[in-house]
C-alpha cells in the first residue's frame, strides 16, 4: 500500500463512518473502482480503531457523564438519575448489533468482495433516508429517549452489518421516525455507535494476532490511523452542525446516485 492509499483509505473510513452514506459500501466499492488490492487486516484495523477515537475525543464528556449516570442508578436500583435513561438506552440498543455480529457476520462476509450488492444496499440506504424525512415529528429531545427507543434504533444499527447499509444513516432515519429531534437523533447515534465499534475493533485486533503477512510499514499504519481520526472528527462535527437546520435528502441523492452509477459500471 502507498501512501497516497493510505491516506485515502483512512479519509475515506473517517468520513464515511459517520456520514449516512455507509462506510463499509465505500470500503468494498472505492478499491474496485480503483483497482486497488485490499488492505491488510492491521491496516483495517488501524482505521478502524482511528475512528474510534475521533468520536470519543469528540463526545468525551458524554461518555463520562453517561457511564456515572449509569454507575449511579445502579447504585440506587432507580432509572430516575439524569442521564440514566439514555444511558440505558444506548446499553439496549447496544444488544441487536452485538447479536447480529456474533450471529450473521460469516453469512455476510462475502458480501464485503461483492461491488454490485454493496451498491444495491446503497440504493437501500437512499431510501430509508428518504422515508425517515417524511415520518416522525422530530420535537423529542435527547433525554426523552426510551429503552423501547434504544431497542429500536439498535435494530437498525444492527441492519448495517449488511455492506451498503449506513450505520448512521439506519440509526439516524429511526431516530427521527421514532420522533427525536435532528440534532438529537444524530448525537444519540454516535453514543450508539461506541459500544459496537469498540466491539469491532476488539475483534479485528484478535484476527490481526491470528493473521500472517498482514501487516504494513509503521508509517503506513500511522498515516491510516491519523487520517481516519482527523476526519471522523471533522465528519462528526460538521453532520452534526448540518442536521440541526437541514434534511437527510441530500445524503439520499449521493446514495442513489452512487448506487446506481457503480451498477451501471460494473
Amino acid at each position: 500500500m502507498s501512501v497516497i492509499q493510505a491516506i485515502v483509505m483512512g479519509v475515506l473510513q473517517g468520513l464515511t463512518e459517520f456520514l449516512p452514506i455507509s462506510s463499509s459500501g465505500h470500503l468494498v466499492i472505492v478499491p474496485w473502482l480503483l483497482g486497488w488490492p485490499a488492505a491488510s487486516l492491521t491496516f483495517d484495523a488501524l482505521v478502524h480503531w482511528g475512528t474510534l477515537f475521533a468520536v470519543l475525543i469528540y463526545f468525551r464528556q458524554d461518555v463520562v457523564y453517561y457511564v456515572r449516570a449509569a454507575l449511579i442508578s445502579l447504585l440506587r436500583r432507580s432509572l430516575d438519575v439524569p442521564g440514566a435513561r439514555v444511558a440505558w438506552a444506548i446499553a439496549v440498543g447496544t444488544l441487536p448489533g452485538m447479536v447480529a455480529g456474533m450471529t450473521l457476520e460469516s453469512q455476510f462476509e462475502r458480501l464485503f468482495h461483492a461491488p454490485r450488492a454493496a451498491a444495491a444496499f446503497l440504493l437501500v440506504t437512499a431510501a430509508i433516508l428518504a422515508l425517515s424525512e417524511w415520518v416522525g415529528q422530530r420535537t423529542r429531545p435527547l433525554n426523552s429517549v426510551s429503552l423501547v427507543d434504544g431497542l429500536l434504533i439498535g435494530i437498525g444499527q444492527a441492519l448495517a452489518i449488511t455492506p451498503g447499509i449506513s450505520r448512521s444513516g439506519t440509526t439516524i432515519a429511526v431516530g427521527l421516525s421514532r420522533g427525536l429531534e435532528r440534532d438529537a437523533a444524530a448525537r444519540f447515534s454516535f453514543l450508539l455507535g461506541i459500544p459496537i465499534i469498540l466491539g469491532a475493533g476488539l475483534f479485528q485486533l484478535k484476527d490481526v494476532v491470528m493473521a500472517t503477512n498482514q501487516h504494513e510499514p509503521l508509517l503506513i499504519l500511522g498515516l491510516g490511523f491519523g487520517a481516519a481520526l482527523i476526519s471522523g472528527y471533522l465528519a462528526i462535527h460538521s453532520l452534526l452542525r448540518y442536521v440541526r437546520r437541514h434534511s437527510l435528502f441530500v445524503f439520499a441523492g449521493y446514495c442513489a446516485l452512487f448506487g446506481m452509477a457503480v451498477l451501471i459500471l460494473a
